[in-house]
């Protein structure tokens, strides 16, 4: 049996008994992590995920959260940007999340990082990554499932910003396909699905900036015993759409092509079932020890309206801490 084979069967079987759970998913879906909920250290993992926590997480402002960065050159984001767009020219995608990692220095532990940011959903992972992401995957609530997609950052500064995404022809293709994808997927695993909010604001304030996202409810209808095949569920609608593309499959072979590294559980998901609903996020706004050092991964979603230099600042606005 494979770890994602072991991973689905653990959670459908806990699902069944109605056992709380913390699962954790890589963006390749070789590495899943399903673990008791009584059975967490929390010495080892710290996680906040709005009304489930292992720990007491008050917001701490003793001290500022200060980080450099050192981002990938524009020259080597040049090169993965232009093998996207062949393709998408080819017809062989149309909307493609391109990330890479950037070098950052941070004069933090990951427990001050976790302690002082401000996010739905954050965790320390053994120390080996951190991250606070403000982006749902699913949820699921007496029976119902739902799916919140982010697409659509810019600066809160800028004027007039609100209608200047909410009017972005490639904002609004972007947003559009990721909306149908999702939707697609949902009815994958349920029934009666459709979009009940279209394209919303959340303000996200962060350590140098304040930055506007846009966001869709999409919601369905799960059936009656949806508990003892939850793992099925989730591992069926991977990976995300809002940090993969359409179309999906093709799209995943064309981000190794073009990325030529692995994401690891960046851009995976994580989330907590406490015996009766499911709350989880996909793992973005993410940093990763490698050796001494530290890498904040990031990136946006390139379609055939996307400008080169624009997308290289999106990637460039999405390395920083919520506070």
């Amino acid at each position: 049996m494979s770890r994602r084979e072991k991973a689905i069967h653990d959670m459908n079987e806990l699902g069944r008994q109605h056992i709380p759970f913390l699962f954790l998913i890589d963006f390749e879906q070789e590495k899943p992590v399903v673990l008791r909920a009584n059975k967490i250290d929390s010495k080892e993992i710290k996680f906040h995920f709005n009304r489930n926590a292992n720990i007491e997480c008050e917001y701490r402002k003793d001290k500022e959260l200060k980080m450099s960065k050192k981002i990938v050159s524009f020259e080597e984001y040049q090169k993965s940007f232009e093998i996207v767009k062949e393709n998408i020219d080819l017809g062989n995608t149309y909307l493609l999340n391109l990330t890479k990692p950037s070098e950052v220095e941070i004069e933090h532990s990951f427990d001050e990082i976790f302690f002082k940011s401000k996010a739905k959903y954050k965790m320390n992972f053994r120390n080996e990554f951190v991250f606070f992401s403000p982006e749902i995957f699913v949820k699921i609530e007496r029976g119902k499932i739902s799916s919140y997609p982010m697409k659509g950052t810019i600066d809160a500064s800028i004027e007039n910003a609100e209608s200047i995404i909410l009017n972005d022809k490639k904002e609004i293709a972007e947003h559009n396909t990721i909306v149908d994808l999702i939707r697609n997927d949902l009815n994958m695993v349920a029934k009666n699905v459709k979009v009940k909010k279209f394209r919303y604001i959340d303000k996200i304030k962060t350590n140098n900036k304040t930055l506007l996202q846009v966001s869709s409810e999409i919601v369905g209808d799960l059936p009656k015993k949806f508990h003892k095949n939850i793992g099925d569920i989730i591992f069926k609608l991977l990976p995300a759409g809002s940090i993969s593309g359409a179309p999906k499959k093709k799209t995943i072979e064309i981000i190794k092509q073009a990325e030529n590294y692995s994401r690891g559980y960046y851009t995976g998901i994580a989330g907590y079932f406490d015996g009766r609903n499911l709350d989880s996020c996909v793992i973005i706004r993410y940093i990763e020890k490698d050796n001494k050092n530290l890498f904040y991964k990031s990136g946006g979603g390139i379609t055939s309206f996307s400008n080169l230099e624009k997308e290289y600042n999106e990637l460039e606005d999405k390395i920083y801490i919520p506070i």
